[in-house]
């Protein structure tokens, strides 16, 4: 029963936002960038259903673009992190040795940082921009797919049928890839819902702090900031990023509970 309630609450968010994305990529109710000076600061109304900002932006169309970056960010970001753990991990796992050490030593300096303080510092050092953010994120949380691949690839290392793949002649990259990387999907997956919520929040946070995507383009972390001098005059501004990150966090979090217990039915009543 939990299984399911978890799927279907967190599955709904998620395609919410998802929908959300795909609308704003054909049509929103203006145009996101359209400035109205006659029209700002105007409250929820029949004509504009979330207010417009200071400048006379309507909130609502700015809401969904923003949909549509935050998706975009988190799932190159979570892309780049994988391939780059999955990559790593691998060769640590399965090479050991003194590959595994050099590896994990870079590998463990990277995981001493705080995620959002690691992005911060590669921002710094590229600018601030949509792509800067992916890379800056994947690199802050590949560390963790790497640890996650490389459990996973020492616990299997020696089980009878990789010996028995070693034993017939297969190389190493094949017995990798053919017998090791499949199992390691399951984890991965779990990790990959986990982290997509992570970097929406990372990113919504950068974009507050003004090292996201730059403005005029509409993201909910720099919608957050922009309508933080009017927290007392034109609460809309903030109450509407924040419930969207609020709910598509609850989304995600809720649906990789239920994919997890689903991977693993062992965990659906720890």
């Amino acid at each position: 029963m939990k299984l399911r309630a978890n799927a279907l609450i967190g599955g709904s968010l998620v395609a919410a936002v998802a929908a959300m994305a795909l609308v704003s990529i054909f049509w929103t109710p203006y145009g996101p960038l359209a400035l109205n000076l006659r029209s700002r600061l105007q409250a929820p109304s029949s004509r504009f259903l979330l207010g417009t900002d200071e400048f006379g932006r309507d909130v609502l169309s700015r809401i969904l673009a923003g949909a549509g970056t935050s998706m975009l960010v988190a799932a190159c970001t979570v892309l780049v992190a994988l391939l780059l753990g999955v990559v790593v991990g691998l060769v640590a796992g399965y090479a050991r040795g003194w590959v595994d050490r050099i590896l994990m030593v870079f590998n463990d300096a990277l995981l001493a940082f705080p995620g959002i303080l690691l992005a911060l510092g590669v921002m710094v050092i590229i600018g601030a921009n949509k792509w800067g953010i992916v890379l800056a994120l994947g690199l802050a949380y590949a560390p963790t797919a790497v640890r996650v691949v490389r459990g996973t690839v020492l616990s299997l290392r020696e089980k009878e049928y990789i010996e028995a793949s070693r034993v017939i002649g297969n190389s190493g990259m094949r017995t990798v890839f053919v017998h090791i990387l499949p199992n390691c999907v399951a984890p991965l997956v779990v990790l990959a819902t986990s982290m997509f919520g992570w970097v929406i929040l990372a990113e919504s946070a950068l974009s507050f702090l003004g090292l996201g995507v730059p403005p005029p383009a509409p993201t909910w972390g720099n919608m957050l900031s922009s309508g933080r001098p009017y927290i007392e005059s034109a609460a809309w501004l903030g109450i509407a990023p924040g419930v969207c990150i609020a709910l598509t966090l609850l989304g995600i979090n809720l649906l990789g509970d239920a994919l997890r217990d689903w991977l693993d039915p062992r965990m659906e009543h720890a």
